[in-house]
């Protein structure tokens, strides 16, 4: 049904537009915005993996990327993503702003709304930031992760990811494991994947385990080899030190023994499997670093290169 969905969007003739001006999550989006959005970004995978990869499609658009927290993938992804459509891409440098000085969130929209962006990309460590700053300017915003709340374009390359080597959604047993009480990654995942049709189980431990997910439709696992238990896709996630303010874990190894992918555990899901990870990993303690590494198990690489895809088409769809 997916797959013909983002067929049926990608063949139409017809303009079709997103009911929302901005991406802040998951939750704001209808099934038919999910699709589109998707059936944009598989436009720019062979484009992604060609020697020209340059458009005009953003031309003469400034973009402002603005990062309140560290980031590797989603920063240089969205830069690139932006850079390959032709925008004018500003990073912002937080640790050298006036941010760094105590201004506060809201001074910052203000500033940057005077300079006229067309689109503002902002990573923040409090949840409802990206929504605030919405409010406050009058580009496009798109959240590149607030706090414990939202990471929509991780979810959808997730998504696009399983589309690819699985060739949908609907139906698919899909675990995901970890910290899932600070984890915005697992949040926007649970939202997604319940929409597309996926059969979905959340395994970590219970002092690990939000307490408000059965309204969503998902299965809750305290034990890994039962939450692992036939599925179709294992989600590994990282655990967030950053966000714990007291002591959740005995040991990393104790965790890792319990909690952490290993040959075994992931013996207990079907044969053809597939690992994912949104990165960064912690080799060791929630992942094995042989599955990690493993070709023929691990999708981990593509969720990278697929994420350009997925934030072109972002950025193409909210821009315009």
């Amino acid at each position: 049904m997916v797959i013909e969905l983002i067929l049926m969007a990608t063949k139409s003739n017809k303009a079709i537009k997103i009911s929302q001006k901005h991406l802040l999550g998951i939750q704001d989006l209808s099934i038919t915005d999910v699709n589109f959005i998707l059936s944009e970004a598989k436009q720019f995978i062979n484009l992604n993996r060609s020697k020209n990869k340059k458009l005009d499609t953003l031309r003469g658009k400034t973009q402002i990327n603005l990062f309140f927290e560290p980031s590797t993938r989603t920063q240089s992804s969205f830069e690139l993503a932006g850079k390959r459509l032709g925008a004018d891409v500003m990073s912002m440098n937080i640790v050298n702003s006036a941010i760094k000085k105590g201004e506060t969130l809201i001074d910052t929209a203000m500033t940057l709304n005077a300079m006229h962006p067309d689109l503002i990309v902002i990573r923040h460590q409090d949840s409802g930031a990206c929504n605030l700053l919405s409010q406050k300017v009058n580009c496009t915003v798109i959240n590149a992760g607030d706090g414990r709340r939202e990471h929509p374009t991780q979810a959808l390359l997730d998504a696009l990811t399983i589309i690819e080597k699985k060739g949908k959604i609907q139906g698919l047993k899909i675990a995901i494991c970890g910290d899932i009480l600070h984890s915005r990654v697992a949040r926007s995942n649970i939202y997604l994947l319940t929409m597309l049709g996926a059969d979905v189980n959340i395994v970590a431990p219970t002092n690990l385990m939000p307490k408000d997910l059965e309204k969503f439709g998902i299965n809750k696992f305290s034990d890994m080899k039962k939450g692992l238990y036939d599925c179709d896709i294992v989600m590994m996630l990282r655990l967030q030190n950053e966000r714990m303010n007291s002591s959740f874990l005995a040991s990393n190894r104790e965790y890792y023994e319990y909690y952490g992918l290993t040959p075994d555990k992931l013996d207990i899901a079907k044969d053809d499997a597939l690992i994912m990870h949104p990165g960064p990993m912690n080799r060791g303690i929630e992942i094995d670093t042989n599955l990690a590494d493993d070709i023929n198990k691990s999708v981990i690489q593509e969720q990278v290169e697929l994420g350009v895809a997925v934030r072109m088409a972002c950025l193409k769809i909210f821009c315009n």
